[in-house]
């Protein structure tokens, strides 16, 4: 069943963690970029730039290069040891020369005794020192703490984990100061199914700021989200703007409906297939915008038994 997709840009940024407080790792796949089968690479062409992706044998992510135009383009390398991410290197090069000033690579040391923790050291290529991360898991295996250390000082980025009448709440505070809730529940649909609802608040300097809530049915997949933003007047968040998503039988969008500020609009997906409709979309056109992305997709030649 394929989740509601969306390209993942923030690669080229995964390493900037100066501007964005410290996130979990994570380690990408071919189904993360709503890929089936034996993908050896994937090249997107969009209407704003290009992007390729590609993955070794065991669907892991191992490079990606987003272009902006033919002479600038970003390539991040990902190196793996047993499953773990141990390598990540971002290389950026403009009129098609390659800049070590914004160039930089990031080294994971991985500790499972007696609890998990994750050292990340991130260095540019004129090899100087960046940052520092350390993720301290607990016994149950979630991220409890990140610590962050640089030339400017310690950062500390705490992760607390509340469950009450069925709600489950993680909680992000950066030295001491709310950052981000995850609030995760239940309810009942229509059809008297149940649906996870996820709302995540994010925080500026304490204050609220924006959130959104997510709705997913019984298989994860997204039906319904909400966007708020915080009015001060009425100290509350208010809803800006609410997408409700529907599928095709094949699990793949086939038509968002968006209010916003009292308006309606309606986009419809039309897809191209590789191999009929058991293989890849190629080609994905949203009506009546009309944008397009393209999918040049290559496959590893699978062994018989």
């Amino acid at each position: 069943m394929v989740k509601n997709y969306t390209f993942l840009f923030l690669f080229a940024l995964s390493g900037l963690k100066s501007i964005l407080y410290a996130q979990e790792i994570r380690v990408f796949t071919s189904l993360d970029f709503d890929l089936n089968g034996p993908v050896k690479s994937c090249l997107v062409s969009t209407d704003y730039g290009k992007e390729e992706y590609n993955f070794n044998k065991n669907g892991l992510l191992t490079k990606s290069v987003t272009r902006h135009n033919d002479s600038d383009y970003d390539v991040t390398y990902y190196k793996y040891s047993g499953g773990e991410l141990i390598e990540k290197r971002l290389e950026n090069y403009r009129d098609n020369t390659f800049d070590s000033s914004t160039s930089i690579a990031n080294f994971y040391e991985i500790d499972s005794i007696p609890n998990r923790k994750v050292i990340e050291k991130i260095v540019s290529y004129d090899k100087e020192f960046l940052d520092q991360y350390e993720y301290i898991y607990d016994l149950d295996g979630r991220l409890e703490q990140i610590n962050r250390n640089n030339k400017d000082g310690i950062d500390k980025t705490d992760i607390e984990y509340n469950s009450l009448k069925g709600e489950d709440t993680k909680t992000f505070y950066l030295n001491g100061v709310i950052l981000e809730s995850v609030r995760t529940s239940k309810k009942k649909a229509k059809d008297k199914s149940f649906q996870k609802v996820v709302l995540t608040k994010k925080f500026l300097r304490g204050d609220p700021s924006t959130a959104l809530e997510e709705t997913f049915d019984l298989e994860g997949i997204l039906v319904e989200k909400t966007i708020f933003y915080f009015n001060q007047k009425k100290k509350q968040f208010v809803p800006e703007e609410t997408i409700t998503y529907s599928y095709n039988t094949l699990g793949m969008i086939s038509m968002e409906q968006i209010k916003k500020e009292g308006r309606e609009e309606t986009k419809e997906y039309i897809y191209q297939f590789d191999n009929g409709e058991d293989g890849n979309w190629i080609k994905q056109i949203i009506t009546p915008d009309n944008t397009y992305k393209t999918r040049k997709i290559t496959y590893y030649e699978v062994e018989e038994e």
